[in-house]
């Protein structure tokens, strides 16, 4: 089963400062940035500048950083992103991680993926599961 495995970075607000930051601070390369007002949900005005989604990549490695609509309780500003090829890999991974754990959000279809969940497993950790978006030609 290949999938990417990718630390996630969650915010209350300062993901663009802290963008700014890693990039100088690791020469990193902006790979991907997009506020929560390129996207085509409904969603709060005041949530319009803040980063909904964004990809560092830093010697090889990826870094994924967003700003969160709702508060990021101290703790848990990290998570582990896993995004698969396929909605079957995803549902697997999803259901052995709820076993015992806590579904943040159900696996269900997003503007942005086929298959997307957040899920804190019984040893506390938090993933964000996710399926490649197909590509349109």
């Amino acid at each position: 089963m290949a999938f990417q495995l990718c630390p996630y970075l969650s915010f209350n607000g300062t993901a663009k400062q802290a963008i700014s930051f890693y990039k100088e601070t690791f020469n990193a390369e902006i790979v991907e940035l997009m506020t929560y007002g390129d996207m085509p949900d409904e969603l709060p005005v005041e949530w319009k500048e803040l980063v909904a989604h964004s990809r560092l990549r830093i010697q090889g490695t990826e870094l994924m950083i967003s700003d969160s609509p709702n508060p990021v309780p101290q703790g848990k500003q990290v998570s582990i992103c896993l995004t698969f090829s396929s909605l079957e890999q995803c549902e697997q991974i999803y259901e052995a991680l709820i076993q015992e754990g806590t579904v943040n959000m159900a696996l269900k279809a997003t503007s942005f993926s086929p298959g997307y969940a957040d899920v804190t497993d019984k040893f506390g950790i938090t993933f964000q599961i996710s399926t490649e978006a197909e590509l349109s030609a």
